[in-house]
């Protein structure tokens, strides 16, 4: 089959396709920016990548007619804590506009669960646009969710830090709202199982994890498998917004996506059984065991997909394109570096490994400092890390940075800025012919900007010198 994919950088959309790959289906991966995707599947015959803007109806025009079945995976709650649910619903509309001018015959679309009696925005917009994308042209597959586990999901790093950073919180009320969590193999298994089951055909089905469990029951099953201890007291006096900045100054999460979960939290997420587990032969997992295999994945450094990666963690509306690669010449301020190196390979492997965990080589306190301030002032701080400790893709985020180009081959790695700026400022690592070279541009934007740049300039010179040093003698 002939299976379009859109969301295809997301979460769920990159775990999703080496699992068709293997059904032996032809993949069309619908995306916003090519260079996010294009070198990764450089070498699949079967994947065709097409650049499609679901806001700009006239972009899907990219999308070819010959398709038979298509995965709707576009979510946009944290592009705008306020617009979010007119950009889903013009997205759906779209999508159904140009969709039943093809040839697909199923559209399988993954929602939320939604049979609490009072909704958050969010699930009611999930609610909205499955309803937006019945037609009577193809038949539409609706999938409902609840907090999904697995390494690199949103709910999971969350739980994660708040477990493994806090062994006291004084939490929220929302932590007694009951869910059913679901591990993400299951989810998966769903998804492609249902790929062509006529039986399933314009109906819709909720699933879900065996267990009920209240918020602050997971997070004491995830202290259980970490073999912390850890204490929970919950309190009645933290409105909704403050709940939402405990959430974004203790965990990894944006502003926008707090405050969108903390929204969601207090809704009960309680699936309606059905026979979908018996009609498709998946028994979804234990959350404990979900847990578990989640950190199977960790320790491997074999982590699929992080909504990290994805624009949702950014609070930048800049999209990785040809745009930003070229990076400017004019009206910038530069730091310029070059050393020969030891050895090419080490160097370049020092460079991919470069961020998260294992930091920035040299002043790593003076890097915390400029996190700090950063999370301070309303930006993303550099709690997201680096999804794979090893290896870096097109797209990915590396803590207040976004990766706009890793080509090993060529030895160029450029990274954006996405922390809190008067400007726009890029960060280039290359190797060639035995020699490092390191280039930070900084473009301004008005006299703040040259202030800032002025201010940080002795900061400048001190880190980037020890760091390319590093790099050079590796």
């Amino acid at each position: 089959m002939r299976i379009l994919v859109t969301g295809a950088s997301g979460y769920i959309g990159k775990r999703i396709i080496p699992i068709l790959l293997e059904q032996g289906h032809t993949v069309i991966c619908a995306v916003r920016g090519k260079l996010r995707t294009e070198k990764q599947y450089s070498e699949e015959s079967q994947v065709h990548i097409v650049e499609a803007d679901f806001l700009d109806p006239e972009s899907l025009k990219n999308i070819p007619k010959d398709i038979d079945a298509a995965y709707y995976l576009i979510h946009s709650m944290s592009n705008s804590v306020d617009a979010f649910q007119q950009m889903e619903a013009d997205c759906a509309i779209n999508f159904k506009n140009y969709i039943e001018t093809t040839k697909v015959k199923q559209v399988i679309y993954l929602s939320g669960i939604t049979n609490d009696s009072k909704l958050s925005k969010h699930l009611i917009s999930r609610q909205n646009v499955e309803h937006t994308l019945e037609s009577d042209v193809y038949a539409l597959t609706v999938f409902k969710a609840g907090i999904i586990v697995g390494s690199g999901s949103s709910s999971f790093e969350i739980i994660r830090d708040l477990v493994e950073k806090l062994p006291v919180m004084i939490a929220p009320k929302w932590l007694n709202t009951k869910t059913q969590p679901i591990a993400i193999r299951d989810i998966l298994s769903f998804l492609t199982k249902g790929l062509g089951r006529e039986e399933l055909y314009n109906t819709s089905h909720d699933i879900f994890g065996p267990e009920v469990l209240t918020y602050k029951q997971m997070l004491l099953r995830f202290a259980e498998v970490r073999g912390l201890k850890r204490y929970i007291l919950t309190v009645p006096i933290m409105t909704p917004k403050l709940s939402s900045y405990w959430l974004y100054f203790v965990t990894s999460t944006s502003y926008k996506l707090a405050r969108t979960l903390v929204n969601s939290m207090g809704v009960e997420i309680i699936g309606k059984s059905s026979n979908i587990n018996q009609l498709l032969d998946v028994q979804p997992m234990s959350y404990t065991k979900a847990v578990k295999l989640a950190f199977v994945k960790i320790e491997q450094n074999s982590i699929a997909s992080s909504w990290k990666d994805s624009f949702v963690s950014s609070r930048s509306k800049k999209r990785v394109s040809a745009k930003y690669i070229n990076v400017p010449e004019y009206g910038c301020f530069k730091d310029i570096k070059q050393r020969k190196v030891k050895s090419e390979a080490r160097t370049l492997e020092k460079i991919w490994a470069i961020g998260g965990e294992n930091g920035w080589y040299y002043g790593t306190t003076l890097w915390k400092i400029r996190g700090a301030i950063d999370k301070l002032v309303g930006g993303i701080g550099l709690r997201r890390g680096r999804t794979n400790k090893t290896s870096i893709q097109t797209g990915d985020a590396l803590d207040f940075w976004r990766v706009l180009l890793a080509d090993k081959d060529s030895g160029r790695l450029l990274l954006f800025a996405e922390m809190k700026l008067p400007g726009e400022a890029w960060l280039e690592f290359k190797v060639d012919k035995g020699i490092v070279y390191q280039r930070a541009v900084f473009r301004p934007r008005g006299l703040a900007g040259r202030l800032y740049w002025y201010s940080v300039l002795p900061f400048h010179g001190l880190i980037f010198n020890g760091m390319i040093n590093k790099l050079a003698n590796a």
